[in-house]
C-alpha cells in the first residue's frame, strides 16, 4: 500500500480574547501536535469525546481551517503552503461528508444542483455530461434519478446524507473526511449508510478519515483506530488490536463506557 496522506505535527490553536481591549490572553489548543499516515484505500477511524479536537483536525487537514503549524502532505504535495488557486486544484483529490445532513445541504438548491456544484466549479465535462454524472452518482448511493429536481426538505435524514455522499464522490476524490456522518441519523438508517461507505471504498479505493465518538461504529468500518484526547493523538493501532488490548488509560476508559448487551455481564 502507498501512503496517500501524511500529517506531521499538525497544530490548530484558537485565540482567547479578554479585557476591555479584547486582547489575546490565551490560546485553545484544539489540535496540538498530531502526526499520522493514511494509506490509499484504507480507513482510519478517529475517536474521542466531544471537544477533543477530532473535527477540527479533519477540517485542518482539508484546509477548511488553516493550521497554526505543522504539515499536511497529500500525494507528495504540501497543502499548508498552497495559494488559493493551487489549493482549489487539490480539492479535487479530497472531499468531506458533513455531520449534519440537514444543515449541509442548501434548501434553495435542488438535488441535481447540489451534486453538480463540484463539477461546475472545476469545469468538468459539458452540461449534458454533468447531468449524466449526477444520475450515475444518485444510482451509486442507492437513489433514483427521478429525485434530481426535488429539494432537501422533501427527504429523510438518511436520504440527505446519501445526497451529501454523492456530492463528495462527484470529483472522484482519493481522500474523504467523514465527520460523524451517521451521528445525526436514526439507528435503523446508520447501518445502511455505513454499509454504503464500506461498499464505495471497496469499489473505488477511496481512503477515509472516519471521525466519530461512537466506538462501535468506528470498529465496524476502520482498518486502524486513533484515539484523541485534549488535542493530542494518544494511541493508534489496528482496529482489532485496540479493541482487544487497549494500552492508554483514556482508551480503556472509552471502551469501558460502551454499553454491552451480553447476558453474561450485569
Amino acid at each position: 500500500m502507498t501512503v496517500l496522506l501524511e500529517v506531521r505535527n499538525l497544530q490548530k490553536h484558537f485565540p482567547v480574547r479578554g479585557g476591555l481591549l479584547r486582547r489575546i490572553v490565551a490560546h485553545v489548543r484544539a489540535v496540538d501536535g498530531v502526526s499520522f499516515t493514511l494509506e490509499s484505500g484504507r480507513t482510519l477511524g478517529l475517536v474521542g469525546e466531544s471537544g477533543c479536537g477530532k473535527s477540527t483536525l479533519g477540517r485542518a487537514i482539508l484546509q477548511l481551517q488553516r493550521p497554526t503549524g505543522g504539515e499536511v502532505v497529500l500525494e507528495g504535495t504540501e497543502l499548508t503552503t498552497l495559494g488559493p488557486r493551487r489549493l482549489l486544484e487539490m480539492r479535487r483529490e479530497m472531499q468531506i461528508i458533513f455531520q449534519d445532513p440537514f444543515a449541509s445541504l442548501s434548501p434553495r438548491r435542488t438535488v441535481a444542483q447540489t451534486i453538480r456544484e463540484p463539477l461546475d466549479v472545476h469545469g468538468i465535462g459539458s452540461a449534458s455530461e454533468r447531468d449524466g454524472k449526477v444520475e450515475e452518482l444518485l444510482q451509486v448511493v442507492g437513489m433514483r434519478p427521478q429525485v434530481m429536481d426535488r429539494y432537501p426538505h422533501e427527504f429523510s435524514g438518511g436520504q440527505r446524507q446519501r445526497i451529501g455522499i454523492a456530492r463528495a464522490l462527484a470529483l472522484n476524490p482519493k481522500l474523504i473526511v467523514a465527520d460523524e456522518p451517521v451521528s445525526a441519523l436514526d439507528v435503523s438508517v446508520r447501518a445502511q449508510v455505513l454499509n454504503l461507505i464500506a461498499k464505495l471504498q471497496r469499489e473505488h479505493g477511496i481512503a477515509f478519515l472516519f471521525i466519530s465518538h461512537d466506538l462501535s461504529v468506528v470498529e465496524h468500518v476502520s482498518d486502524h483506530v486513533g484515539v484523541m484526547y485534549l488535542g493530542k493523538l494518544v494511541e493508534m493501532a489496528p482496529a482489532k488490536e485496540i479493541y482487544r488490548d487497549p494500552r492508554h488509560p483514556y482508551t480503556q476508559a472509552l471502551l469501558s463506557a460502551v454499553p454491552s448487551t451480553s447476558a453474561a455481564r450485569r
